[in-house]
């Protein structure tokens, strides 16, 4: 993931700063304990596409 992109894209929903979860692949957005995929290096930033984060990712 390019950090320059990191630091321009933000959550959909409450427009926050995303976190990389390199090793999932995921860009996390801890306000609203949600995880959006990267697929292809791409982040799918689409709010169904997102899975909350369980209780001891929080």
């Amino acid at each position: 993931m390019d950090n320059k992109l990191l630091e321009i894209i933000a959550c959909p929903i409450c427009k926050g700063k995303l976190e990389y979860d390199k090793q999932a692949q995921e860009l996390i957005c801890n306000y609203n304990k949600v995880a959006y995929p990267i697929k292809d290096n791409i982040p799918v930033l689409i709010e169904s596409e997102a899975r909350k984060l369980s209780a001891e990712e929080k």
